[in-house]
């Protein structure tokens, strides 16, 4: 018998009113189970819409540009099925249809043990952090069947839920804080903040949601499986996966390990307080300390610095080294020092923390070192003494992978491990632990499983540390170049004479170019002021296509900018600038 079917739009999402931008069937057409029928376009992907059944297309209900929301009405479709009782009929026309993902049917092969799992993928991919998600995603645009573990319950990883994200939110309205503070120089006095702590940590957890959602959407727009749960490998082709539903075993021909990194504790200090936090607690903003202990003068800890400083407490921080930042060149972070040197209530140097000691006023610090004060005590402690890959949680040393006495993974340029179906990527294959890395990396990872002839040949990886003001910095650095015993040049150039930065109030950075004396090619840069994370782009482009430092000088830049100032170091190096008189030698 023949019976009429509402085919109507599934569950997307949060998404209201989505257009539809492709119709691929007309009345007449006949389609399988899973035909494409239309496409849809949100914000944040685009998504195809299936067919719940073989049959005949009746009347088409949308055309190109309606919008549609859950439940509106796509086309009626003519479905033969074997009779039924009147009863049933009644039941089937009264469901709501809900069209699930297009998610490929298992396919096993004798040689992957697929007749031991309850999943078989092409690509199975461990973790999905910026590096993993990228990874899957690439793979199935590829063609691959990808299966996609992770242990949270949102995409995204660190990055995204506890990381990057949620601490360049708060950055921002740092930012603000501090800008209103110093606009009293140019005669514009605003009240001081009155910081809604609640709605502020709300306005944090919108912008994640708003990111992990449009991941979700992706995935299930490339037909990626998601397991939620805690991955571990039972054998070279086989993955356990401890989900809220049981285990669940995944066979696959090639894996992508891309699990991360935790934070590196200190033995002996007093975790099970909750005001002795790590970045994940920072994030959550529980209160705002009056008196805060930053262990550790890295880019994490003084990122979140900032974010507290602006928020109104009163920030201490303690480092072993002799400078904050020790990977970044001395020029490029004393522009920050001086300028948090005046906001924070002190910063030790070459200290070290001994002992925490628990207590109803708070925490009582010990220090050791060149700088050490006498103990003092805080309100919360932040400990940003830098994380560890997590090489020694999925098991893999169990089937043969090979890892380090730092739980680092060892893979070669193609990012394959000792075994050559499974690759490592991001945080848990090397330093430095960034995630534009990871995707950078992830994204090989895919297209070399799928037979792509590419290999890890970047340049340089930049780093960045988002504080106020931020340093940006790529290629060589002034303390390599020196330990390499390269013959080099360096050429800064002081953004005191930059109208642009002068104009902003903003004139303590310095934009630095590093360049080989023979071939005048640029070999690293650096720049510290406002927004050189952006600008620190250029440069790294320039190394990348191997430019010298007449490309750059001849270039064009936009006046007045602070990316002139790039220019501007460039023509230092040339002895063409005019925005400065430099004698000559």
């Amino acid at each position: 018998m023949t019976r009429i079917v509402e085919v109507k739009v599934p569950d997307i999402g949060d998404f209201k009113d989505v257009p539809v931008i492709e119709v691929f069937v007309a009345p007449g057409v006949s389609v399988e189970k899973e035909t494409s029928l239309i496409t849809l376009e949100t914000d944040k992907a685009s998504m195809e819409v299936p067919s719940p059944h073989a049959g005949v297309i009746k009347e088409i209900k949308v055309k190109v540009g309606d919008k549609v929301s859950e439940g509106s009405v796509i086309l009626t479709l003519a479905v033969n099925e074997p009779s039924k009782g009147t009863e049933d009929q009644k039941k089937e026309t009264e469901i709501n249809q809900e069209i699930p993902a297009k998610i490929p049917a298992p396919v096993t092969t004798s040689t992957q043990s697929s007749s031991q799992s309850d999943i078989h993928a092409e690509v199975v991919v461990l973790g999905a952090g910026p590096g993993g998600y990228t990874a899957a995603f690439r793979a199935a645009d590829l063609g691959k069947k990808v299966v996609l573990i992770e242990r949270h319950a949102a995409l995204g990883g660190v990055c995204l839920n506890v990381g990057c994200i949620p601490s360049k939110a708060l950055l921002h309205t740092a930012k603000i804080i501090t800008e209103a503070e110093e606009a009293q120089a140019q005669g514009i006095v605003f009240g001081k903040p009155q910081v809604d702590i609640n709605k502020l940590r709300t306005w944090k957890e919108s912008v994640i949601n708003k990111l992990t959602k449009g991941l979700k959407a992706l995935a299930k727009q490339r037909k990626v499986t998601i397991i939620h749960g805690t991955g571990k490998f039972a054998a070279p082709h086989l993955i356990q996966v401890e989900t809220g539903e049981g285990v669940k075993t995944i066979s696959f021909d090639n894996c992508i390990i891309a699990v991360g990194s935790s934070v590196t504790r200190i033995p002996g200090f007093p975790y099970d307080d909750p005001r002795l936090m790590d970045s994940t607690d920072a994030l959550q903003l529980s209160d705002i300390p009056q008196r805060m202990l930053i262990i550790g003068g890295g880019i994490i800890g003084l990122e979140m610095a900032t974010v507290y400083d602006a928020l109104g407490s009163k920030i201490s921080v303690v480092e072993w080294m002799n400078q904050l930042i020790p990977g970044a060149d001395t020029d490029l972070v004393k522009p920050l020092y001086r300028r948090i040197k005046k906001r924070y209530e002190a910063i030790y140097l070459e200290t070290k923390v001994t002992r925490i000691e628990t207590g109803k006023a708070g925490l009582t610090v010990t220090f050791e070192g060149k700088n050490a004060p006498e103990p003092q005590t805080y309100d919360r402690i932040l400990m940003a003494v830098g994380r560890s890959p997590n090489g020694q949680e999925i098991d893999a040393e169990k089937i043969g992978i090979k890892i380090n006495e730092r739980g680092f993974i060892s893979v070669d340029q193609h990012m394959r491990t000792n075994l050559p179906h499974i690759l490592a990527i991001g945080d848990i294959a090397s330093e430095p632990m960034l995630a534009h890395k990871a995707t950078y990396e992830g994204k090989l990872a895919a297209e070399i499983i799928a037979g792509h002839k590419v290999i890890f040949d970047a340049r340089t990886i930049p780093s960045v540390a988002y504080t106020d003001p931020e340093i940006a910095w790529m290629g060589l650095t002034e303390k390599e170049a020196i330990q390499l015993g390269i013959d080099y040049e360096k050429t800064s150039f002081p953004w005191a004479a930059s109208g642009r930065a002068i104009s902003m109030a903003r004139e303590e950075g310095l934009t630095q170019l590093l360049l080989d004396k023979n071939t005048r090619r640029i070999l690293g840069a650096g720049i510290t002021g406002v927004n050189a994370g952006e600008l620190i782009a250029e440069t790294v482009l320039a190394l990348e296509m191997g430019a010298d430092m007449q490309d750059i000088s001849l270039t064009i830049h936009p006046h007045p900018t602070l990316s002139e100032t790039v220019l501007f170091a460039a023509e230092m190096a040339e002895g063409t600038i005019t925005d400065l008189f430099i004698p000559k030698k």
